[in-house]
């Protein structure tokens, strides 16, 4: 089989594929456009990132009150170890004392709070979360035919990329990166068919000469007017 041949059936390959990934993904978009799950999502999501605030608010409280008891604990047993007589030093480890209960009081009843927001939080995501299943269920059984859709290309899609790949490997390198050029350039005809000695993709008429070599297609020829490779079919 010719170059010029092998590269016309590799483009018919390449043809199909994009078909078929272009409609999978105008079918996974379309899948994914529902706006009840899409809000339900966001719900989530949402619940999500209060609960996780909720627990680090949490672990600061506690972090914050473990440090002022450790202090106080620190404070009281300079207080009444007997090691410190003069009186004005004990004056002032009774006045941090009793500053660090008071405070370690206010930790404490920050640390409650917390642990109510986070418990409110879980509850409010247990809640989302709840709901989100509802609604990838809804989805599930409301695009059940679309989803069926999107398996049959996804089973098509596999053996044309084998078959991509196993007719890709045929080719010289060079050949492959003049065909993925042009490709890229002529909106994914990179080989046209020559018909009635013209190409059958722009049109132009070919002169004799040209499209004799064009049917014996070595080396490649290309269409003077669109720069494409022109291929007896």
């Amino acid at each position: 089989m010719s170059h010029a041949l092998t590269l016309y059936r590799l483009q018919q390959t390449d043809s199909r594929l994009d078909q078929a990934q272009t409609r999978l993904k105008a079918l996974e978009a379309k899948l994914e456009s529902d706006p009840v799950l899409l809000s339900a999502r966001a719900a989530a999501e949402n619940a999500q990132n209060s609960f996780n605030a909720a627990q680090s608010a949490l672990r600061q409280a506690e972090q914050a009150s473990l440090a002022v008891k450790i202090k106080q604990e620190t404070t009281e047993s300079s207080l009444y170890g007997g090691r410190i007589h003069n009186p004005k030093e004990l004056q002032d480890l009774q006045a941090e004392s009793a500053a660090l209960k008071r405070r370690q009081a206010e930790l404490e009843d920050a640390q409650l709070e917390a642990m109510l927001a986070l418990e409110n939080a879980q509850a409010a995501l247990q809640t989302a979360q709840a709901a989100l299943r509802r609604a990838e269920q809804d989805n599930l059984s409301q695009n059940a035919l679309l989803r069926g859709e999107i398996q049959t290309i996804q089973r098509e899609i596999e053996p044309l990329q084998r078959e991509q790949s196993a007719t890709s490997s045929a080719l010289p390198a060079a050949l492959q990166s003049l065909y993925a050029t042009l490709r890229s350039q002529k909106r994914g005809l990179a080989v046209s068919p020559l018909r009635d000695n013209a190409c059958g993709v722009c049109g132009s008429a070919i002169n004799s000469a040209l499209a004799q070599a064009a049917r014996r297609a070595d080396p490649l020829i290309h269409c003077p007017s669109c720069g494409r490779i022109l291929c007896q079919v």
